[in-house]
């Protein structure tokens, strides 16, 4: 199969933006455009989905050493240097009391407070059968596409999948990434009709391998708040060809996520954490959880400063800071030991949340994924928040 451009008037094919010519092998890649004005019309103010040549891949993701870390794009880091991080904390170290409050109520208290896959129920798919026309084996590799195919009806097409893709209708799918690094082999050893990725995705080579054998490989935009779940869905839906009424579907399910309120909104903190890279990052605007804060009735103490996404965590500004709670990823959280290591990080045990050991640990592929579950997941952050501030 040849990848070709044309002007030529071409038969469309069900997949968005991938067109037939009449009687011929010949598939012509052209930009994602809606089949009619009520299906993707959203998608066609959406200027990041795309296919993959037509946009410059980041540069920092063509680096194979980069630091590419799970669940956090490089982009989002931009100029971020581990070793400034893990030099900061070091200096820092030396000095920072890590004394905590020993009240015997406060160790009785169970911490952290968890939220999992099994704690936030996802939807039921969309029940209409799969549109023969459609896709029919896709390689999603998108952070968070994998759990909105399946919510549009797409679970049995999915063929290969990235680590953050764990619906239980897909676990059997082979993983074929390593973080955010494709393993061009195995996505071709599974002769796929579409790969979906987002900006994250790499490395170029990988992505050019895929292409260059003739594969669709579309990028879909990703998600950094509730607003951009819309988006996002319809981005994918359009790319997969899924119909009209399961786009919408999926959609309504976040649309009218409301945003809760709490007798006082607690001072949280996001942190990222990767102890065995020495990475320790405090979030702030734009990191995603600064969104799903607010939405679950808390504050985002990082995005109130008025800090970039990932900041290397200090003490003096944790200090300042002082969140009544911490929020962390699981696996993050693991990485440094549970909470007993987090508190002995720099700045940490002067903090009002160490105090009362008030940390919420949600589910690496829950936090962020940005799709049908995302307000169940804001209910489950509402919960653990006023429970972590009750008298």
């Amino acid at each position: 199969m040849t990848l070709v451009g044309t002007d030529a008037a071409p038969t469309e094919v069900a997949l968005a933006g991938i067109t037939k010519a009449p009687h011929t092998s010949e598939v012509r890649v052209t930009r994602i455009r809606p089949r009619d004005e009520s299906t993707v019309g959203r998608l066609s103010k959406q200027k990041n989905a795309r296919l993959t040549h037509c946009r410059p891949f980041p540069t920092a993701c063509r680096d194979r050493n980069r630091a590419c870390l799970n669940n956090v794009p490089v982009r989002k880091l931009g100029f971020l240097v581990v070793g400034v991080a893990a030099i900061v904390l070091s200096a820092c170290s030396s000095t920072a009391d890590t004394s905590i409050a020993s009240d015997a109520s406060v160790s009785e208290i169970i911490r952290p407070i968890t939220i999992s896959q099994k704690d936030v129920a996802a939807p039921a798919p969309f029940a209409d059968p799969w549109p023969a026309t459609s896709a029919q084996r896709i390689v999603s590799l998108a952070n968070g596409s994998g759990e909105v195919i399946v919510a549009l009806g797409g679970a049995r097409q999915i063929v290969g999948r990235d680590e953050t893709s764990n619906a239980p209708e897909i676990v059997d799918a082979p993983i074929v990434t390593s973080g955010h690094e494709i393993n061009a082999e195995s996505v071709l050893a599974l002769a796929p009709d579409l790969v979906l990725i987002d900006a994250s995705s790499g490395p170029q080579e990988a992505i050019e391998l895929i292409e260059g054998a003739g594969v669709p490989v579309v990028e879909v935009p990703e998600a950094w708040s509730l607003a951009d779940i819309d988006p996002k869905v319809s981005a994918i839906g359009g790319a997969i060809g899924a119909s009209v009424q399961a786009i919408d579907y999926v959609t309504a399910l976040t649309s009218g996520t409301q945003e809760l309120s709490l007798g006082s909104s607690p001072k949280v903190a996001f942190l990222y954490l990767r102890g065995t890279s020495a990475i320790y990052l405090l979030g702030g605007v734009g990191s995603g959880a600064d969104s799903m804060i607010s939405q679950a009735g808390g504050v985002d103490v990082g995005a109130q400063a008025q800090l970039g996404p990932f900041t290397p965590l200090t003490a003096e500004e944790i200090v300042e800071l002082d969140p009544e709670v911490l929020l962390v990823m699981t696996k993050g959280l693991e990485s440094v030991g549970g909470i007993d290591g987090l508190l002995q990080l720099p700045g940490i045990a002067q903090t009002r949340a160490a105090a009362t050991r008030a940390v919420v640990a949600v589910d690496d592929t829950l936090l962020l994924s940005f799709g049908p579950r995302t307000g169940e997941v804001v209910i489950a952050l509402h919960d653990a928040f006023s429970e972590l501030i009750a008298p």
